[in-house]
């Protein structure tokens, strides 16, 4: 079941150990497509509700893969006063070409027509395989609250051609690939959504600094030692559940469960992950 109860204890953690001020919420880590809508709602509430004078920016993912149901939910969190709204296509009827997954996109915008909205472009859940670059041609016509895109692919040439095409219209490339974030700020990404954010935010910030600079082999030595990390969990076996482990192990937050059909981290995954992390030498002394 859904723990309202820890959410003003996660965001001020996220803000006070983490520097992180923006929030993505009910997306793949979320688990938003394992809930029921009124726990989606619920979730939003309150994260928007925690999140005043402390989040700059609370972004809710309302794609379903019904129709009604995600106009319901971006009619919400646009009621609640999101930030933005964000939806992935829907994957099991699948859209087969542009023309198709704008048409559904645009649906679900015009229910909030106030709300900046997001494509969250994540092929290898999703399985629509449609280039953004693709997509993006002319999105603005159809979908006026267009603002950018949660790009969640390792397709760097998909998403360089949309940068450098979509310059003028001041889009938001927002990265999702967590270990190649620094190859993606390389061509231009202009901000990231990411599971590990939650536990290396502070890590990544000071990447984000080191590249700005620019101090190109500082923001190096970060985006390796995460990719470490990271290499070695999925080496285990690492998703949801054993994000929620490890942000769990290093928050003092519990995050829970995750629900069927996922199932919990095991004890030696934690054991394993734990000691890796306490042999990392970050850049910062830490």
């Amino acid at each position: 079941q859904i723990n309202l109860s820890v959410i003003h204890q996660y965001v001020d953690y996220l803000v006070s150990e983490q520097n992180v001020k923006n929030v993505f919420v009910n997306g793949t880590t979320g688990e938003g497509l394992s809930l029921s809508i009124q726990e989606r709602k619920q979730l939003a509430e309150e994260w928007i509700c925690q999140g005043k004078n402390k989040l700059d920016h609370v972004i809710i993912h309302v794609g379903a893969l019904s129709l009604p149901e995600s106009q319901e939910l971006a009619r919400h969190a646009a009621a609640i006063g999101a930030s933005g709204i964000a939806v992935l296509a829907p994957f099991f009827f699948k859209p087969t070409n542009k023309n198709e997954l704008i048409a559904f996109l645009q649906k679900v915008a015009s229910e909030a027509p106030a709300v900046p909205f997001y494509y969250y472009h994540i092929p290898h859940l999703t399985g629509v395989k449609i280039h953004v670059e693709e997509l993006l041609d002319g999105i603005k016509e159809q979908i006026p609250t267009f603002r950018g895109v949660k790009f969640s692919d390792m397709d760097l040439l998909d998403l360089a051609q949309c940068i450098n095409k979509n310059e003028s219209e001041q889009f938001a490339f927002l990265y999702g690939v967590d270990e190649q974030l620094l190859s993606a700020l390389a061509i231009g990404a202009n901000g990231a959504v990411g599971s590990t954010f939650n536990y290396f935010g502070r890590k990544t910030n000071l990447m984000l600094q080191a590249f700005a600079k620019p101090d190109l082999a500082l923001a190096q030595k970060y985006q390796f030692l995460i990719g470490e990390f990271l290499n070695f969990v999925i080496k285990l076996g690492f998703g949801v559940a054993q994000t929620k482990a490890v942000m769990t192990f290093v928050s003092g937050i519990p995050m829970g469960p995750p629900r069927l059909p996922l199932v919990n981290a095991s004890e030696e995954f934690i054991i394993e992950a734990k000691a890796k992390l306490d042999c990392i030498v970050w850049p910062d002394g830490d």
